[in-house]
């Protein structure tokens, strides 16, 4: 029997004055009663209760236990009561990772929504574009825009990303527009990249006839957010590939011009992923529910 269940043996014997008073309260039998107690004085290493055939009293080491026990138990009991609630009904913490282009699009619109929904529940919302250890960084649901590599997660499909390859006018107005996906190594590419080591030139990923189709880029910029890429595309410094949501106002506006729309892949996923299978808390299950509701096509 654990420590805490001991010391709840001890207090019933402690207040009723009687192992057979308390053994009815308990349900146990007398015997295990005496012996529970007699396993957290030995514990303890100290006595807690004086014995005789009529009667059980305190010790000092008793007196301090009963006295000192009492506020223990309480807050187990208050904890358990607000874990079992939590289990039950949205509220504490969840921890939310997404791309910071998803920080300043569709997510605070969303987050808002799911606030007034379950106003119990606290997202922390962390905003990076790198690849998050969900376990490690104590993270519980993260979105991601790509492919699905780590087949530790659960992971659920939400939508297919468009990308597109795009630049200014400007840009365009001095250099060739490409026809084929390699024709980009003639060009400045502004690259997408995340944190990684060594120099490995960054690849555009596009499909043709159905094929994956992989291309290296080089040019004056590669950064992990996207709106540096944007700036310096819309300056008419380079060609930058991004998820088209991204984009979608400055392709309206004529700000940047596409090219490779034929080229685009279909791959390209925005899934959520989490690690824990069971025992989730329900403000978790609900930021699950919600963003799925949401976003999944």
């Amino acid at each position: 029997m654990d420590s805490l269940e001991l010391i709840r043996t001890f207090r019933e014997v402690a207040l009723r004055g009687s192992f057979s008073k308390a053994a009815d309260a308990l349900g146990f039998s007398k015997a295990n009663t005496s012996k529970y107690v007699a396993s957290l004085e030995s514990r303890l290493g100290v006595r807690l209760l004086n014995r005789t055939t009529r009667s059980v009293s305190l010790t000092d080491a008793g007196e301090l236990l009963l006295e000192r026990s009492a506020p223990l138990l309480e807050l187990v009991s208050l904890t358990r009561d607000e874990l079992t609630e939590r289990a039950d009904q949205p509220s504490g913490r969840v921890r939310l990772s997404a791309p910071y282009g998803f920080g300043e699009q569709m997510l605070p619109v969303l987050l808002i929504e799911f606030a007034q929904a379950f106003p119990k529940v606290h997202v922390s919302l962390k905003l990076t574009n790198r690849r998050v250890d969900l376990v490690d960084e104590a993270v519980d649901v993260v979105l991601r825009v790509g492919r699905i590599e780590d087949s530790e997660l659960i992971v659920r499909r939400l939508q297919a990303v468009a990308m597109t390859v795009v630049a200014a006018p400007s840009y365009w107005a001095s250099h060739p527009r490409p026809e084929q996906p390699e024709d980009l190594a003639q060009h400045q590419c502004l690259a997408f990249s995340l944190a990684k080591t060594g120099h490995t030139p960054p690849e555009w990923r596009f499909q043709r006839d159905g094929e994956p189709l992989s291309v290296s880029v080089q040019g004056p910029l590669d950064a992990s957010d996207a709106q540096v890429l944007l700036a310096f595309a819309k300056a008419g410094l380079g060609i930058t590939c991004l998820p088209q949501l991204l984009v979608q106002a400055d392709l309206d506006s004529g700000a940047l011009v596409p090219v490779l729309s034929d080229f685009m892949p279909s791959d390209i996923l925005l899934y959520m992923a989490y690690a824990q299978r069971r025992h989730n808390s329900a403000a978790m299950r609900a930021l699950l529910v919600f963003l799925e509701g949401k976003l999944r096509r």
